[in-house]
């Protein structure tokens, strides 16, 4: 434990200034991250000496998480829906492209960005709030002052659901789309106007993809005032 906490530790000292919409990494200690896939940014963590909760909630795609993250000592795998609401029965739509675009919500627009990818099938789950999970889990929140979302479409009920523990967080970083990618998804306007009421202000808004008629996806960073 003592060996693990000087390595993260020299991690952080040794750093590299990060830029753009992960420069808040730069003062973090550590992340929860809602829509793990299969951990693609655990090196960009581990050499920012940072502790990481995942959560992931396909099974085989939680069962490759756990093996992509066998030598990352401080970041750790929990396979779990997260929702607005305590128990709900909902159906995750899982996509093609190993998981990554899988929604409670279905496509649309996001389609026109990305034409070849589809959803394959249909796994019906329980989803839980984040506080719940985290709780369950034995999550010391203390040790975490960021949270990511990438849960496509969704990032709006899941911080509704996150309220008893949002304030925890110093940094939120979502996806989010300025149309309607997924049915019913919420936009990158209107997760401003929910954070902004929570005491956050938007930081960082970069654009990462466009809709052929000029809507765009952006990654957007929020830091409590």
């Amino acid at each position: 434990m003592i060996r693990h906490w000087l390595k993260r530790s020299w991690a952080r000292l040794q750093r590299p200034p990060l830029s753009g919409s992960d420069a808040f990494l730069n003062h973090c200690r550590g992340v929860v991250h809602v829509g793990a896939n299969t951990g693609q940014e655990r090196e960009l963590y581990r050499r920012q000496g940072l502790r990481v909760i995942w959560l992931e909630p396909i099974p085989e795609v939680h069962a490759q998480l756990v093996r992509n993250l066998a030598h990352y000592p401080d970041q750790r795998a929990v396979e779990a829906l997260i929702t607005e609401q305590d128990g709900e029965q909902v159906v995750l739509h899982v996509a093609n492209n190993g998981g990554a675009s899988s929604s409670l919500l279905d496509l649309a627009k996001h389609r026109e960005i990305w034409p070849e990818v589809d959803f394959v099938k249909d796994l019906p789950m329980t989803g839980w709030s984040l506080p719940t999970v985290l709780a369950r889990e034995g999550v010391d929140l203390r040790q975490y002052d960021a949270l990511v979302l990438d849960t496509q479409g969704t990032e709006l009920r899941i911080l509704r659901g996150a309220l008893p523990v949002l304030h925890g967080f110093t940094h939120v970083r979502a996806e989010a789309p300025d149309h309607e990618a997924y049915k019913g998804c919420c936009t990158v306007d209107e997760l401003a106007a929910f954070m902004n009421g929570q005491g956050y202000k938007e930081t960082v808004r970069t654009a990462f993809a466009a809709h052929p008629d000029g809507g765009r996806y952006f990654d957007v960073v929020f830091s409590k005032r």
